[in-house]
Parts: C-alpha cells; sequence; structure tokens
C-alpha cells in the first residue's frame, strides 16, 4: 500500500498519513494531524492541528475538521461539515487587539466508531457523537449523541435508532429493535440502546 497526496495538496511535512490513504486537491492537512490506514481526504477538506483520525475514514469535500477533533475508526464526515472548536469566538480582544491562537482554549468535537455526520452539518464543540450514530444533513449539533441515535434539526434532537448498516431500525417490541438489513438486534433503556447480537 501507499500513500497518495495530490500534487495541489498542503501537508504538513509533520503530519502522520497512514498507508493507503489518499488526500484530494486542494485539501491542507496540518502539524502534528495524525490519519489512520486508508483515509480519505476529500477536495479542499481540512485537517486541523493535532486532529487525530483513526482507520477507514472518511472526509468528504470541503469538511472542515478543526482542532483538537478526534475521529475513531471508520467516521464518515459528509461534504462541507463543520466542526467547530471555540466556545466564544472572537477576532478581537475588549481592547481592540487582534487575538493569538493561544488567547483562547480550543474544545473538540469527537466522533465515535463507525458514527456518520450528514452533509452542510455543524457540530458545536465540545460535543461527542456516539458511535454508529448519524447526524442527518444540515443538522447542527449542540449536545452530546448516543450511541446508534439518528440526530436531525436545528438543534439535532433524536427521532429514530440506526444499526451498523446505517438503516433505521424497527421495533420488534418490549423495548427491543431489529436491523432490517444485518438482522441484528438492540435493546433499549432509557435513551440508550445496545446491540444483543
Amino acid at each position: 500500500m501507499t500513500v497518495r497526496i495530490q500534487p495541489s495538496a498542503d501537508v504538513s511535512d509533520d503530519a502522520i498519513i497512514g498507508e493507503g490513504s489518499s488526500v484530494w486537491h486542494l485539501a491542507q492537512v496540518r502539524e502534528q494531524a495524525v490519519l489512520g490506514e486508508n483515509c480519505i481526504v476529500g477536495r479542499g477538506a481540512y485537517v486541523g492541528t493535532g486532529v487525530r483520525m483513526g482507520d477507514n475514514c472518511k472526509l468528504q469535500n470541503y469538511a472542515l475538521v478543526y482542532e483538537p477533533a478526534v475521529l475513531e475508526d471508520g467516521v464518515f464526515v459528509g461534504p462541507a461539515v463543520v466542526f467547530t472548536n471555540d466556545h466564544y469566538p472572537r477576532s478581537i480582544s475588549p481592547d481592540g487587539t487582534l487575538k493569538r491562537g493561544d488567547d483562547w482554549e480550543a474544545v473538540g468535537v469527537t466522533c465515535r466508531q463507525g458514527s456518520s455526520i450528514g452533509a452542510r452539518a455543524v457540530c458545536v464543540a465540545p460535543v461527542t457523537i456516539g458511535a454508529w450514530a448519524m447526524v442527518a444533513a444540515g443538522s447542527v449539533v449542540t449536545k452530546d449523541v448516543p450511541d446508534h441515535a439518528l440526530v436531525a434539526g436545528v438543534p439535532a434532537r433524536r427521532i429514530r435508532w440506526v444499526g451498523r448498516a446505517g438503516v433505521p431500525l424497527e421495533e420488534a417490541g418490549e423495548g427491543t429493535y431489529r436491523c432490517p438489513e444485518t438482522g441484528e438486534t438492540y435493546r433499549e433503556e432509557g435513551e440508550t440502546l445496545t446491540r444483543e447480537n
């Protein structure tokens, strides 16, 4: 396996790019960023300083992943998604002087294994997107998303449960759900869902 970096991409010499990964046209990968194996960074995407990505992650075109975001294995980030990193963004201090990088504390978005963030969604840090959860396109996430939750809207709220295949689960009675694609079963307890088989 080899790493593929397009000539128009801007990849820091301090970044670590895993085997089999691709960085496409006009993308930028900053200092100390770490990408696992078989990752794809699409056209015009941005990976901030020190961002950590596991194996088999996909950042679609123009996704903006600001530090200190962490993406576990198998995370999908759709086109033009934005991960913020500042509680109270300002360009200047109260005295009118330009703020610098060390004038604020960066906060990050964490995406657990297998989670997916739909096109043009905004995740307002600090939030955690649970394992195998799905954020619908155009949503604004302002609070943590449970494992297997399908959230949508502004602000995003849970509307369904999804399995590892990404399709909505079907109710099977007595607090259980079934994936129509894989046959896996899940149990709901309060606002959590766990896989049974």
